[in-house]
Parts: C-alpha cells; sequence; structure tokens
C-alpha cells in the first residue's frame, strides 16, 4: 500500500510536494476518495490527501461568496449555505452511485474535476462560479489566483485552467465560489411516452421560453421527459401553467410531488438509472442538444449504444455500451463529428488504464497541454497520466 501524506495546512503540503520532487517520488492526490474511478488510474510512489485541509475560511452571505479549504466536505458546504438559504449554483453531481465508493465528496474534488449537475443548463458549470483558487504546484510552492468578486479579473484564466485539471498542474488547497439565493418554490412537470426526438424538441421550447426552466432531461427507460422550475411561490403557479400549456401539443403534463421531483433530480444528477447498469462501460458525452438524438441512433445502428439518457435539455448523454477499442474509436469518432466531447466514466481499471478517458485531442493541443502541465509541474510528479497518457 502507498504512503499516504495528509497535510494539515498548504505550508505542510508544499513541504510535502518539495519533499517529493527532490526525492523523485511521484504522487496521488485524493480527496474523499469518492471519485477514484474517473479519469486515467495513477500508479504513484504515495498518496498525497486533502482531508486534513478542511474548513470554510471565508463566508460572505451578503455578498455570495465562500471560501474553504479543499478537503472540506461538501455536505458541510451545503448544510451551511442552507441555514442562510443559499446554494452552490451548479447543483454537483455525487459519483458514489457510480463507483460503489464511500467517504464523503470533497468541495475540492468538485472544483479540481469541474463537477456539475442539472442546474448547468441554467446557472453554468462549476468552472462558472469558480472565482479564485489556492493551490501548491510541482515545485511545491503556494500559488494564489484570482479574487472574491466577479469583478477582480486577475489570474481567472489560470482559475479556470485549474478547474477540470483533475489534479494534474497542482494540488487545489483553497477554493473560491460564488454563490446563489436558493430558490424559494420549485416545481416539476413530466410528460410520459414521448420518443427522444420529441423530448429534444419540448425540451428545446421549455429551455427557450420565457418561464426560465432550471432543468430538463428526458430518460427514455422510464418514459419520462421531466422540466423544472425554481421561483418565487407567487410566479411558480402561473410559470408551471403557463410551460404545460406551451408543451400541449406534447401531450399532457402533470406536475411531480416535491418528494417525487427531488428524487427525479437526485437520480439525474447522480446519473442513476445507468447506476445498475451491467455494461463494461459507462460514457458522458457533451453535445449540442440539436445533434443528441441523431449522434444516439448512429451509435444505435451500429449495435453501440446499449441504454441512455440525457440531462441539460439534451446538451449531456450519458450511455452505456460495451468495452473494446472499435466500441471506443467509434463513440470518440461520433462524438468529434457532432462537434461534441466524449469521456470515458466507468470502466474497469486495465481498461481505463489502456484506452482514451478523454475526447482525443489534436497533436498541437497535447503538445500545449503537455507545455502547460511543464509550467506547473516540471518534474511531472502529480497525478501522472490522470488525464492523457503522458501528461
Amino acid at each position: 500500500m502507498s504512503e499516504v501524506f495528509a497535510p494539515a495546512s498548504e505550508a505542510e503540503a508544499c513541504d510535502c510536494i518539495a519533499s517529493a520532487r527532490s526525492d523523485k517520488r511521484t504522487l496521488e492526490i485524493v480527496g474523499g476518495g469518492t471519485r477514484a474511478g474517473l479519469g486515467r488510474p495513477v500508479h504513484a510512489d504515495a498518496v498525497l490527501s486533502t482531508q486534513g485541509l478542511r474548513g470554510v475560511t471565508l463566508y460572505e452571505p451578503a455578498e455570495l461568496v465562500l471560501s474553504a479549504w479543499a478537503g472540506t466536505p461538501l455536505t458541510e458546504i451545503e448544510a451551511l449555505l442552507a441555514g442562510k438559504q443559499q446554494i452552490l449554483p451548479f447543483e454537483p453531481m455525487d459519483h458514489r452511485a457510480l463507483y460503489g465508493a464511500h467517504g464523503e465528496p470533497t468541495i475540492g474534488a468538485v472544483a479540481a474535476c469541474n463537477i456539475s449537475g442539472p442546474r448547468r443548463v441554467r446557472a453554468g458549470a462549476a468552472r462558472d462560479s469558480l472565482i479564485g483558487v489556492r493551490f501548491v504546484n510541482g515545485r511545491g510552492e503556494a500559488v494564489k489566483s484570482g479574487g472574491r468578486v466577479m469583478k477582480n479579473v486577475t489570474g481567472l484564466d489560470l482559475v479556470k485552467l485549474s478547474c477540470g485539471a483533475h489534479g494534474t498542474l497542482g494540488l487545489l488547497s483553497e477554493v473560491t465560489f460564488k454563490l446563489l439565493p436558493a430558490p424559494r418554490g420549485s416545481g416539476t412537470l413530466v410528460l410520459e411516452g414521448l420518443n427522444d426526438e420529441q423530448a429534444i424538441a419540448v425540451m428545446a421550447l421549455a429551455l427557450g421560453s420565457p418561464f426560465e426552466v432550471s432543468a430538463a432531461a428526458h430518460i427514455p427507460s422510464q418514459k419520462r421527459t421531466l422540466l423544472r422550475i425554481e421561483q418565487a411561490p407567487d410566479s411558480l403557479t402561473y410559470r408551471l401553467e403557463a410551460l404545460t400549456g406551451l408543451a400541449k401539443p406534447f401531450g399532457p403534463a402533470r406536475r411531480l410531488s416535491d418528494s417525487e421531483a427531488h428524487e427525479a433530480w437526485a437520480n439525474a444528477r447522480d446519473a442513476a438509472p445507468l447506476a445498475d447498469s451491467p455494461a463494461a462501460a459507462l460514457w458522458r458525452v457533451s453535445i449540442a442538444p440539436s445533434r443528441a438524438s441523431a449522434f444516439v441512433n448512429g451509435l444505435r445502428t451500429q449495435n453501440i449504444a446499449q441504454d441512455w439518457f440525457y440531462d441539460w435539455g439534451g446538451g449531456l448523454i450519458w450511455l452505456t455500451s460495451d468495452l473494446d477499442w472499435r466500441q471506443s474509436e467509434a463513440i470518440f469518432t461520433a462524438a468529434a463529428l457532432a462537434k461534441g466531447h466524449a469521456m470515458l466514466v466507468r470502466a474497469p481499471e486495465d481498461a481505463r488504464a489502456k484506452l482514451p478517458i478523454f475526447q482525443p485531442q489534436p497533436e498541437a493541443m497535447i503538445t500545449l497541454s503537455a507545455r502547460v502541465k511543464a509550467s506547473m509541474d516540471p518534474d511531472g510528479i502529480l497525478n501522472p497520466g490522470r488525464m492523457y497518457a503522458g501528461v
């Protein structure tokens, strides 16, 4: 078993990384351990855990800003915000059901992996709400980028760069997010029996309406299409009724109870419809909603797509397939032709070590990524190979 370092401060993290660099040892960065299956497997000499970096460092409800050490459990953040009727705008996904993992998701991992959920279609991704970071690079140096308000643009490019880098550029030690007031009311409509084309059409109609739909998903296996509005109670009923009328050409819509709606969106957020699939591979594909149905149909005709559902109004496709080079290449090729981005989210470790995980990039982009990695982590000791082989 690899040696585990759990620094209790950013200064200790700097010492750990500087020492590892001096000893020519590689480090795998780990948060709560709930997303270990995301990305290529890392075979490092030791583990660097953020579990000792816990606690909220700044919370200003009036300014809608929160900063916390990276190892702070997400549940603690959400409980604190709930007390002030505020939320993280992007509704982060919980991967535990997909990976059969335990432990607690951390706020640092949310930023490192750019984790978002159903509200992303309206409020943007985690990257869009992340306004500041502190991290320790591969030299063991503490770096601060960004600020407490969106107007402070100093270093924002570095903030965005670190969000979604999966810990390959540095150990995130502290993250700062812009918040939103929690919705005062929420209502979800369900239409039943639509095919994929009809569902995507009604989701596009709803999202393009003036009723401010905050989430739209279609689960073919359940024959349900979900549309959510989050508004003040005095306008919620009107908007739901108006949206019901707008969707009438596609069939009758009924409102789910609050408990049904909460469960439905938690399931969509966490890819629960496919979590228990026996298929060897689980994929997520970001794509223009107008191309989503054709993308899935193309894979179906090749006997590749086994089961699937749509989130983000069709802009996010979750699908399962068998796992081999031919099917993997076909999915990446189809995504590229549709100007989308595919990612292998769940597969056995030996397959993740051999197959591409993220959408293959042009050689120029790979070269640029390698240069960025070298500038932050010159000896390549942090999460080596997590995203691409050799990067």
